[in-house]
């Protein structure tokens, strides 16, 4: 038998400490080693213990989260999930902690809605288990997640926005770029973004991230990126040197009117358990795009987005994949090149540059 994950959890509330540890402990997969109340107790437990997984509370007393995880990703770099509450501040901290090395994130549990505390325990030990797999990338400064369909049941991109059997036969010198990603995408899509000039055609993008940090993301990439970067809004004509970002819990589509390409947000169910889906995302770009857009994949867990992305390529759009050794989670990546949906797999830095290369191409 395998062994065990090894968690410790660090929290400064008790009652977060024993939720979690109660979660966790019912996946035989996983074993929760010990927990600490501040990351002075953590520092001293991850010596003693040799944990393969941490779980590490965003506000924590004596020293906060930040200060901590730098000091660890410096000093021992290790798998850790951000344990985050929803609040924009909550969300602008625990972008801040994916930039200096977190794998992931989740939510605080909502200790006083039991119904929802299945749903939870899936998310969380589902994550806890990807991070014990992740490739930890030790960032050197700084500059989730989505509902499960209640039966448990994973929908395709039909529930959505039904597949067209032929891509619409046009050709026109306006380019698109649709970009989805999952885990450690939010650190993979600034990396692409703030290699695009002001020239690159539009970008649309869905990202697995909550309601309440769809948002600060949008404004953080916005503040690091030359182009444009905002949270897409329906009916949203889409310009070049723009990137608009799938609000959290909002599927977000490619349309077509007259001329111009315009953004669509639904509220249907969530698809491969996703809301906002990469794969309802690829399928309408596919279909209102086709050939004219460039589809690309990167970092993420399960296989959202991998059969959308081959639409696009059966559309005529060249699909690019990020390679495994730059992918914190190389699962909807990998899932797209094994599908046969991608053209191209390049490191994560090659990836804006081929874009524009193919952009270029496209407009000649």
């Amino acid at each position: 038998m395998a062994d065990k994950i090894k968690v410790l959890i660090v929290d400064d509330s008790a009652l977060v400490r024993q939720i979690l540890a109660e979660i966790l402990d019912q996946d035989p997969g996983i074993q929760v080693v010990g927990a600490a109340a501040d990351p002075y107790a953590a520092r001293e437990k991850i010596k003693q213990l040799n944990p393969d997984v941490l779980t590490l509370d965003v506000e924590m007393p004596r020293m906060d989260g930040l200060t901590f995880l730098s000091n660890l990703m410096r000093l021992r770099p290790m798998p850790v999930v951000m344990v985050s509450s929803l609040t924009e501040s909550g969300a602008t901290v625990t972008l801040q902690a994916l930039e200096l090395g977190a794998v992931d994130f989740v939510t605080k549990p909502k200790v006083d809605l039991a119904h929802t505390l299945d749903d939870y325990a899936l998310e969380i030990r589902e994550k806890v288990r990807m991070a014990a797999r992740a490739r930890v990338i030790e960032r050197r400064s700084p500059p989730p997640t989505t509902k499960l369909p209640a039966a448990g049941e994973k929908y395709s991109a039909d529930v959505i926005l039904q597949r067209e059997e032929r891509a619409r036969p046009f050709k026109t010198t306006e380019s698109l770029i649709a970009i989805g990603a999952s885990t450690g995408g939010t650190e993979a899509i600034k990396e692409v973004l703030i290699r695009m000039p002001l020239s690159c055609p539009g970008i649309v993008i869905t990202q697995h991230i909550p309601e309440a940090f769809s948002g600060p993301f949008a404004r953080r990439m916005d503040s690091v990126a030359a182009i444009s970067v905002c949270e897409a809004r329906d009916g949203q004509q889409i310009f070049p040197g723009h990137a608009y970002i799938a609000p959290g819990d909002r599927h977000l589509m490619l349309v077509r009117d007259g001329a111009r390409y315009v953004c669509r947000l639904n509220d249907g169910p969530p698809v491969n358990r996703h809301r906002p889906s990469v794969d309802v995302l690829f399928r309408s770009v596919a279909a209102n795009a086709g050939q004219n857009a460039v589809g690309v994949i990167l970092t993420g867990m399960g296989d959202d987005g991998a059969r959308g992305i081959k639409e696009m390529r059966e559309a005529g759009a060249p699909t690019l994949a990020q390679d495994e050794q730059t992918s914190v989670v190389w699962g909807m990546p990998g899932q797209a090149v094994k599908l046969g949906g991608i053209d191209k797999i390049l490191p994560l830095e090659a990836i804006a540059a081929h874009i524009m290369r193919l952009a270029e191409e496209h407009s000649r």
